[in-house]
């Protein structure tokens, strides 16, 4: 084993020869790929909206449809299980019915599902609808990425991914913000209802516009593209429902033994498909997820690393949501509010990046852990006096949204800059997959670190369990700083 240096992203991002680039315009779109853009990615934001925008409207519909604990964890996990088990799904039947249509029909299925959420009358109807709208972002959101790799190429791919990351840290932060804004206005009187119906009227305007600007799908689908891998889907979907039910699940039961059997069946059913996927692509079929994605170089790299980052995002924005609502009794606007700054400065340096001199480039995606790590490890050591932390609280914030950016962007960019165009939704399905079990992960097991250390109750024992909460943070950051330094000689 030797060191080696980190490869640049200027050599790391350089497409493949043997690949022929998409066109920078699709045909169809004429001189409008910004708004295409733009198009697919107010889905993108108004889906991860919806995974944080109900946690702070939960205690008013709690009360006003008399939701028992188990229905209101329902209500705001349902979509996100749904999204998770069906998103490498999502991705396979763009590819397989043409990625316009796919999104299309998944941001009508999500449009008018928040629209009957927006109207349920009773706990039951809430979580059934909500499986619905996460079962239309998942045939939504891997279209997005797809998109985005077969109608850009060189340096316009660059700033449309970049775009991209900088929406995935701004949805969560705005989906707190504007969930105290709807909540605490009582439009009309409607309560908790406008979280759900302020999807409909964007997402009525999404649809008229993606139906123009939206390139037409080929009608010449890819070979690969033949058929639905049936058996596949039904083991990846059960292996990721064994995964993801129990991690949303777990803490609010207090880990029972179900908890532990269905994690362990997960891994089980995880290598059954994996398995399963290879030999289907040895006799020549056409596997859920075609194998060569996965050997692509870097590829496994990438996928520990997005995981660490959204873990790591997640974790800090669920642990520390609870610590300033609970434990320094702030309400939730304003908390939103305090993740502001985080949310900006990770997307200015998603945005500016590929800008930055080659010297600072080579290092980018492991200092940005390490910057993570070392503010994480700031912000629990200010907080843990049972304080606000000050005005260098604000400036470890900022450290943490710079180090996720910079973690998180260029390493997304690189995986799929060698991505062949047929391969485009395997990736992009895999991909997005990673980062969305990532976020269930990191509230999952951050999440329970957090709460198993609170010793007392107040701001005193909230700040000792977001100390642990951050020293777990850091060191996973680190982890993420590591990963891929040290390779193999050939």
């Amino acid at each position: 084993m030797t060191t080696t240096p980190q490869e640049s992203p200027q050599d790391t991002f350089r497409e493949r020869p043997r690949e022929t680039p998409p066109p920078s315009k699709a045909s169809g779109t004429d001189n409008r790929p910004r708004l295409l853009l733009a198009i697919v990615l107010a889905a993108q934001f108004m889906a991860l909206l919806d995974t944080f925008i109900v946690n702070t409207a939960a205690p008013t519909i709690r009360t006003e449809l008399d939701a028992s604990g188990a229905g209101l964890q329902l209500v705001i996990a349902g979509y996100t299980i749904t999204y998770a088990v069906l998103l490498i799904t999502g991705a396979r039947l763009g590819d397989l019915l043409g990625h316009r249509r796919a999104y299309l029909g998944g941001l009508w299925i999500f449009t008018v599902a928040s629209l009957a959420c927006g109207l349920a009358a009773d706990t039951g109807q809430l979580i059934a609808f909500r499986l619905i709208q996460g079962a239309g972002a998942a045939l939504m959101i891997p279209q997005v990425l797809s998109l985005i790799q077969r109608n850009f190429t060189g340096e316009g791919r660059v700033r449309a991914l970049g775009a991209y990351s900088a929406v995935l840290a701004t949805g969560a932060v705005a989906g707190q913000v504007l969930g105290g804004v709807l909540v605490s206005a009582d439009l009309f009187g409607a309560s908790w209802r406008p979280v759900f119906l302020v999807n409909v009227p964007i997402g009525a305007a999404l649809l008229v516009l993606g139906a123009r600007v939206l390139p037409k799908d080929r009608r010449d689908r890819p070979e690969r593209a033949r058929g639905l891998d049936l058996p596949g889907l039904v083991l990846l979907a059960a292996a990721v429902s064994l995964f993801t039910v129990p991690l949303v699940l777990g803490q609010e039961q207090d880990w029972p033994l179900w908890t532990w059997l269905s994690l362990a069946a997960s891994a089980v059913l995880f290598c059954c498909f994996l398995a399963y996927e290879s030999r289907l692509a040895r006799r020549g079929g056409a596997p859920l997820i075609a194998p060569r994605v996965l050997r692509i170089p870097g590829m496994g790299r990438a996928v520990l690393r997005i995981t660490l980052a959204m873990s790591v995002n997640a974790g800090f924005l669920f642990a520390l949501t609870l610590h300033m609502q609970s434990g320094l009794g702030h309400s939730a606007l304003r908390t939103g509010l305090t993740f502001a700054p985080t949310a900006l400065v990770f997307g200015a340096v998603g945005l500016t990046w590929r800008r930055w001199p080659a010297y600072l480039q080579r290092a980018l995606v492991p200092g940005g852990f390490a910057l993570t790590g070392l503010s994480c490890f700031a912000v629990g050591a200010l907080l843990h006096d049972g304080g606000d932390g000050g005005p260098l609280a604000y400036v470890a914030f900022l450290g943490i949204g710079a180090g996720l950016a910079a973690a998180f962007s260029p390493t997304l960019t690189g995986a799929l800059a060698t991505v062949r165009q047929e391969d485009a939704a395997d990736a992009s399905g895999l991909l997005v997959t990673v980062a969305q079990l990532g976020q269930v992960l990191g509230v999952a097991v951050f999440g329970t670190l957090f709460l198993n250390r609170q010793t007392v109750p107040g701001a005193e024992g909230s700040a000792d369990g977001l100390w642990a909460c951050a020293l777990a943070m850091a060191a996973a950051s680190i982890l993420g700083a590591v990963a891929g330094l040290v390779r193999k000689r050939r």
